[in-house]
């Protein structure tokens, strides 16, 4: 699944903002209490953090990040190149298939600069034990210079990423946390929560008072994919927006299935969405049934921005920075470097609108459907075609 448990040293999770007229402004969850997926606090920490000025050049922001503390790293510095063991959860579907692309450019780079000698990876597809193995299989083999890791789950990787930071080497976590503050940094966007808010705050702004949306979720349990919803949940009822959900698998005949049903059933003002995948069956539908757009949202994937130019239905493409992929390698050159860098790595994560749909249609013009608009490799080697050929 796509970037998640956030649940490192300073956050589970981690989000950004909205209009104060939308939702509350203060820690005061209104009478509400915190449940498993929905925490005030970090949402109202997210909140703040969306309209936060991120440290850092605009140009390269998969270097930028929130002011906060930062961790020393001078034990590290030394020379000549070095060896990276790369545990991954998975490269199972076309958000992963992107950053992983975007990662092994980055890596040839930092191989030509002599920072990095190899990166050995051994891929999880999406296993707890499969993951928790690989971690301990890199601990025992004992020639790692350094551990990144994209966790599988949260909690059932927390005691394998602890046994990585007990030999003593720096140990980057990113996309997915873990419940402990050993790694050296936890690099990720500003969270589930900054999705919901963005998302649901635009189908508020498109909508009525009474109308009826249709969230599609992919599935229950994973926690920054929850947090979208409990944002988005808690936006809509304030708002009176009838929402319902439904968990799709990711599908894209289950999504169209759900959506015509309910359009059988009256009429459908907006679709939610917690990831793109799929956001085109969703939009045939309307087709299909020979009715009008909704408002919607899909995600920075370019077969929805291309299907939202075509149609010209009121859109939004949030994002999960898909550009994350490429700061844990450079985290590494500066750990070796011996430079500072923040304990907590928060990039920032801001969505696709209209206004600029165009300029990213533009500069990814060639790449397959599948592709994340934001996924940052302009300025690396092998570009279109690494990402073009996948």
């Amino acid at each position: 699944m796509r970037a998640g448990a956030l649940a490192s040293a300073a956050a589970l999770v981690v989000l950004a903002g909205c209009s104060t007229d939308e939702i509350s402004d203060s820690g005061d969850d209104g009478g509400n209490q915190d449940t498993e997926w929905f925490v005030q606090a970090d949402f109202d920490r997210q909140n703040e953090q969306r309209d936060a000025t991120f440290q850092g050049d605009e140009s390269e922001p998969w270097l930028q990040y929130l002011e906060g503390d930062m961790t020393d790293t001078s034990e590290f510095a030394s020379e000549g190149p070095k060896k990276v063991c790369f545990a991954n959860a998975s490269i199972s579907n076309p958000w992963r298939q992107t950053g992983w692309i975007t990662m092994q450019q980055q890596l040839q780079v930092l191989q030509e600069q002599g920072v990095i000698s190899e990166m050995e990876t051994r891929d999880a597809q999406d296993s707890d034990d499969t993951q928790i193995a690989d971690i301990d299989y890199f601990i025992n083999e004992g020639n790692c210079d350094a551990f990144v890791i994209s966790p599988n789950s949260t909690a059932a990787m927390t005691p394998a990423v602890e046994r990585a930071c007990e030999t003593g080497k720096p140990v980057v976590i990113f996309d997915r946390g873990v419940e402990t503050d050993c790694p050296t940094t936890f690099i990720h966007p500003i969270g589930g929560y900054a999705w919901g808010i963005d998302t649901a705050n635009f189908l508020v702004d498109n909508l009525e008072e009474g109308d009826r949306v249709i969230a599609l979720r992919i599935l229950p349990g994973v926690d920054v994919l929850e947090t979208r919803w409990a944002a988005a949940e808690k936006i809509f009822e304030e708002n009176g927006i009838e929402a319902e959900d439904h968990f799709t698998d990711a599908d894209p005949t289950k999504i169209k299935q759900i959506v015509t049903d309910a359009i059988n059933q009256g009429q459908v003002d907006g679709i939610w969405m917690d990831a793109g995948d799929g956001a085109v069956a969703a939009i045939e539908a309307f087709e299909d049934a020979g009715v009008d757009y909704p408002v919607m949202t899909g995600e920075d994937e370019m077969s929805f921005l291309r299907k939202w130019e075509e149609t010209g239905l009121t859109g939004l493409a949030p994002v999960y920075s898909n550009f994350q992929w490429r700061t844990p390698l450079l985290a590494v050159q500066k750990i070796f470097a011996g430079e500072e860098i923040p304990t907590e790595w928060v990039l920032p994560q801001s969505p696709i609108t209209e206004d600029d749909r165009g300029e990213y249609l533009a500069a990814n013009e060639g790449m397959p459907d599948g592709h994340y608009a934001k996924f940052g490799g302009e300025d690396l080697p092998g570009f279109p075609q690494a990402w073009q050929d996948r």
